[in-house]
């Protein structure tokens, strides 16, 4: 063999080593971050390890709900061990927020400052939902009562409508406060008769504005960030329609809350400063918890929660921290956008 045919020969050999080496090197191991649908699920509990960041259960369905986000912020369990989690509602005032247990027929307190929760009141007479208005009084809707609520500052309550052209409400459900000092509320079927919205004025005036639909009994109810347009959930969707007046015209489908073929299904919601609509969903296992849409009605992103969730709110002393009542349990998690009703 020649000198030139052995160097060629000795040069080849040692360029194939480093990739016969690397083809051989063992690939990386990558574990799968726990979430609410791995084997095992994610443990929420005070004990958990750490959560994964980014978190596994903040799903991604738009690019622009990375703007929402807060990469290193995770979801978490703050409270525990109730019955039934409803109308979470934030005091700027107070630094605190309510949320009632339906069932348990009591109304509860976070405060910011420590994290600590306290009865507030009970019995609540079925308390469902909470919210603040722009003086921050605190306005309940009674179950039990059949009627709208306002706690003054001075401690003293306030009935803000419980009748309607003589005759008695059925179960106010939900409220959402309007800068004009009004208050419009749901009014579902619970108690046997039509289930309608109304506008109760600060002259204690309560006027129908979104009338009796079969098969559309209303329930969450919240403005746009310029109160011209009014969000209703109805019939397993959401509906929005334009504000003129003590008027609601317009009235069409946002969205019909189906995502992947599974309904969604939301019960209450808020909407943000730039008019995103944050809603639950009380779906099955893998899409319960939190949707998020955009003005235009498009699915943004998800927050998984390993309970179905009844309504969310904004809170914190920025309003930038979206409380959750799932079903037994209250959640947390920080945003990049903050919410646009006061409370």
């Amino acid at each position: 063999m020649s000198n030139l045919n052995r160097r060629l020969m000795l040069a080849g050999a040692a360029a194939s080593v480093p990739a016969i080496a690397h083809a051989q090197a063992p690939k990386p191991l990558f574990g799968t971050p726990l979430s609410v649908i791995t084997n095992p699920p994610r443990d929420f509990g005070p004990n958990a390890p750490p959560p994964s960041s980014p978190d596994p259960d903040i799903i991604r369905a738009d690019p622009a709900f990375g703007g929402l986000l807060i990469g290193q912020e995770t979801i978490r369990r703050v409270s525990t061990g109730y019955h039934f989690l409803e109308g979470p509602a934030w005091s700027s005032v107070g630094l605190y927020a309510v949320f009632s247990d339906v069932k348990n027929d009591t109304l509860y307190r976070y405060l910011w400052e420590t994290g600590q929760v306290s009865v507030m009141r009970r019995p609540s007479f079925s308390t469902n939902g909470n919210s603040f208005d722009f003086q921050g009084r605190m306005l309940s809707t009674q179950d039990y009562f059949r009627r709208v609520v306002r706690w003054e500052l001075d401690g003293s309550m306030s009935i803000v409508a419980d009748q309607f052209d003589g005759k008695p409400l059925n179960s106010p459900n939900d409220l959402a406060p309007h800068k004009d000092g009004s208050v419009w509320f749901t009014d579902p079927m619970y108690g046997g008769n039509l289930a309608e919205v109304y506008r109760a004025d600060p002259s204690g005036l309560v006027d129908l504005v979104v009338p009796f639909d079969t098969g559309k009994a209303p329930n969450g109810i919240c403005f746009s960030p310029d109160y011209t347009k009014l969000y209703v959930i109805r019939a397993g969707g959401i509906t929005v329609g334009d504000v003129e007046g003590s008027k609601v015209t317009n009235l069409l489908v946002f969205t019909d809350a189906m995502v992947d073929g599974v309904r969604c299904g939301p019960d209450g919601m808020r909407a943000d400063r730039a008019g995103n609509i944050w809603a639950s969903s009380s779906a099955p296992l893998g899409y319960c918890g939190v949707t998020v849409w955009n003005p235009q009605g498009k699915l943004l992103g998800r927050i998984r929660l390993p309970e179905g969730c009844a309504n969310v709110c904004f809170g914190g002393p920025k309003r930038d921290h979206l409380f959750m009542t799932a079903t037994q349990s209250l959640y947390l998690l920080r945003v990049n956008i903050q919410g646009a009703a006061p409370g």
